[in-house]
């Protein structure tokens, strides 16, 4: 029996390997496009500037220790060891760990506690950890000051617009810095022809984006593995060609000895110097394709030696060639593979851009559904997998700015300013992120969180500080794109949050509703109504309105509420919570529709999910009601009205309340008569809100709901068509809210 078992976790942990290196295996396309393209740029861009006239061995080999220390604190240390840690259920990036710190506090504003939503969280089981006292203290904080909890997301706005910065950084710095490889061979070609080839590649990738990464995705490791492949040959090459000494660099003395000969230039050459790690915050972002497993394998494994190889090798190239520094990474290719490595290098640059493109169309995705951006257009390009998706007013915007970047800047050293500015802003939202993670979500002691922030932080700072000053030679860009951005997603979230604070105070009880039905001569007509609004009880403003109207309804009604919550994908048997709204002969219920901020917000067949929820509902009630009629306990079937008709599934058949003027025949088999009504016809309804400032409220405020987001609601997509719902099926109530 013994020999049995041990045999069968043997076969599984087999099984296990085997998945984890397929993993590791597809995440060489995926994760580390943008880290392994790096070697490019990274020595052109840090030898410029103030530390052109520095070209002695021991300052190339003094920026070769910083390159091969900050891979080993940075993306190796933090990001592979601590960061992929703190996942939320095997996802990853800046809205995971907001998620974690929201569900385990009250730190978060963009959902409100709902109770239907306290049964939702999928985490992991696992025993509590007491909180400590630091915990409990920053928890209450949070929960006291307001105005926390809003630079906590203005924090994470921060980091996410920053990656959205790299969605057009990524592409112009990696494509314009493969191409300039050209000039090395033909030497005729002048910036206009590089610009313009750039320009036609990054034309063709925007343009091949509609149809998705899944078609061509089997293309993506094997081009990264071949170019991990290539620098890491050619580096072992130049390092016994030119000079074995660089294995030196790895003593912290030259990173010392660098700084006291450079000084101040030394320093001004870090904003070069943290390109070698642009890319490692993906190794966290796109967990939730691949395991933390598959993703250290592939980093430790195979990326950080084949990286280690390739900067050894062309710094021993530099120290031999000091006049090729601004050219250093073609020139240090042996000349009989020199077409093959180009050839790969560009590809691989167009995969590494492919990846942060695909990042950011997600983030965007999760921004939306958080109802922190406005309405666009999702496409799903796969259907196997899922956050394979396309945005197309994102991507034409996304090729513009582009293209503008490299028309405008024409220079990788002033476009890697940008980079540099951008990468590290990112690294630093995680790094105090995590500073909260491992307090409130870990209950670590608070020695431990100021340990991690004092190793990580204090060197992304210094990065940072480094950044800040080439404002002027290009920084301002991602600044001010993450400016526009943050700006653009609070003023929507501000919009809606006002939006739906309006419709919750301006909601209508089930009980006056009732009372103002007969004096309108209620009219129930065949078919089905879905009645969506924000309203999560009570009878929603926009329908009142238009029964006082036109005082006719259908002869079943649901209202439907959609609802993010802060997980990322919610399991399929706790999406919709079902309730009946009043007595049954009303034939009212009420359909909480609940999200994670990575699930598909529109299906098909979610009209025929939602009615078979609600058939389903009605049978378990059905069963519950005949066992308490034979004495036995029913179904825990929790069947919740409004407004003074709160009943349970059990003594749902006994209770009857006289509230309504007209009179319903209500068929014994409730089941029968909705299938009935689904075959009559389905009508959705939904409000077309105009949203106006109050004349009271101040300049601002007018200026911001007026003007601002009133011209973003203009141009977003309208609810209905964002939420799929059948044109010809639709009917909008017209409103207008001053807020």
């Amino acid at each position: 029996m013994e020999s049995e078992t041990g045999s069968t976790t043997q076969v599984s942990r087999l099984k296990l390997y085997r998945t984890s290196l397929c993993l590791a295996y597809q995440s060489f396309g995926i994760v580390y496009g943008d880290l392994c393209t790096s070697p490019i740029y990274v020595y052109k861009s840090t030898f410029s500037g103030s530390l052109l006239p520095y070209r002695e061995d021991h300052e190339i080999f003094g920026v070769l220790s910083l390159i091969l220390w900050t891979l080993t604190i940075i993306p190796l240390l933090k990001y592979a060891v601590f960061v992929l840690g703190a996942d939320d259920n095997g996802e990853g990036g800046t809205f995971a760990l907001y998620s974690l710190l929201c569900r385990h506090s009250r730190m978060g504003l963009l959902n409100t506690t709902n109770v239907a939503d306290e049964h939702v969280s999928i985490d992991k089981a696992e025993e509590p950890i007491p909180d400590t006292r630091t915990s409990l203290l920053i928890k209450q904080f949070f929960e006291k000051y307001h105005s926390s909890r809003v630079v906590l997301l203005l924090v994470v706005l921060l980091g996410t617009s920053m990656v959205i910065g790299d969605g057009i950084l990524s592409p112009t710095m990696s494509v314009l810095s493969a191409v300039s490889g050209l000039q090395i061979k033909v030497t005729h070609l002048n910036e206009n022809h590089i610009v313009f080839i750039a320009c036609v590649i990054l034309v063709a990738l925007f343009a091949l984006q509609h149809y998705g990464t899944h078609s061509v995705g089997f293309l993506f490791a094997p081009i990264l593995i071949a170019w991990l492949i290539c620098i890491s040959g050619v580096g072992i090459y130049n390092i016994f060609r030119w000079n074995p000494q660089v294995l030196c660099a790895v003593s912290p003395y030259y990173i010392y000895n660098f700084f006291k000969k450079a000084r101040k230039d030394g320093w001004s050459s870090l904003g070069g110097i943290v390109l070698c790690i642009t890319g490692a915050e993906a190794m966290f972002a796109d967990l939730g394709h691949f395991s933390q497993f598959s993703v250290r394998i592939g980093f430790t494994a195979v990326v950080y030696p084949c990286l280690v190889l390739a900067y050894m090798g062309e710094a021993a190239y530099l120290s031999k060639h000091r006049m090729n520094l601004q050219s250093s990474f073609y020139m240090a290719i042996p000349e009989a593979v020199f077409w093959p490595v180009f050839i790969i290098a560009t590809l691989a640059t167009v995969v590494g851009s492919q990846a942060i493109i695909s990042a950011t169309f997600s983030i965007i995705s999760q921004c939306r559904a958080l109802s922190c951006f406005p309405r666009v257009k999702i496409i799903h390009t796969s259907k196997q997998i899922h956050g394979q998706i396309y945005i197309p007013e994102i991507n034409w915007m996304l090729m513009l700015l582009c293209l503008s970047v490299v028309i405008g800047f024409r220079d990788t050293d002033m476009i890697g300013n940008a980079y540099g500015l951008a990468v590290i802003t990112v690294m630093f939202v995680t790094t105090c992120l995590m500073f909260l993670i491992i307090i409130t979500v870990w209950n670590r002691s608070v020695f431990l969180s100021f340990l991690f922030v004092l190793t990580f932080g204090s060197l992304e700072l210094l990065y940072f500080s480094a950044c800040l000053a080439k404002v002027h030679k290009g920084g301002w860009f991602p600044l001010l794109v993450s400016v526009l951005i943050v700006s653009l997603m609070s003023i929507w979230h501000y919009g809606t949050s006002k939006k739906q604070s309006f419709e919750l105070e301006n909601k209508v009880s089930l009980d006056s509703f009732i009372a103002l039905c007969p004096g309108l001569g209620i009219t129930r007509i065949p078919g089905i109504g879905l009645i969506y609004s924000n309203v999560a009880s009570g009878i929603p403003p926009m329908f009142a309105h238009f029964v006082a109207s036109f005082p006719a309804f259908h002869q079943i009604l649901i209202f439907v509420t959609l609802h993010s919550v802060m997980i990322p994908k919610v399991p399929a048997d706790k999406r919709f919570l079902v309730s009946r709204v009043g007595p049954p002969e009303f034939c009212f219920y009420r359909c909480i529709v609940r999200f994670g901020y990575k699930d598909v917000g529109e299906s098909y067949d979610f009209e025929t999910q939602l009615i078979g929820k609600v058939s389903e509902f009605l049978k378990r009630q059905a069963i519950s009601e005949e066992l308490v009629t034979i004495g036995q306990s029913p179904i825990p079937v929790k069947d919740t009205g409004t407004m003074g008709y709160e009943m349970t599934a059990g003594a749902a058949g006994r209770q009857r309340r006289k509230a309504v003027g007209w009179k319903l025949s209500r068929s014994s088999n409730e089941v029968q008569e909705l299938m009935e009504a689904k075959e009559s016809g389905v009508t959705y309804m939904i409000a077309n809100t105009h949203i106006r400032a109050n004349d009271a409220s101040s300049f601002l405020k007018k200026f911001v709901i007026n003007i601002i987001y009133g011209f973003l609601r203009r141009n977003s997509r309208r609810p209905a068509v964002a939420l799929g719902i059948p044109h010809a099926s639709l009917v909008e109530i017209g409103m207008l809210y001053r807020v």
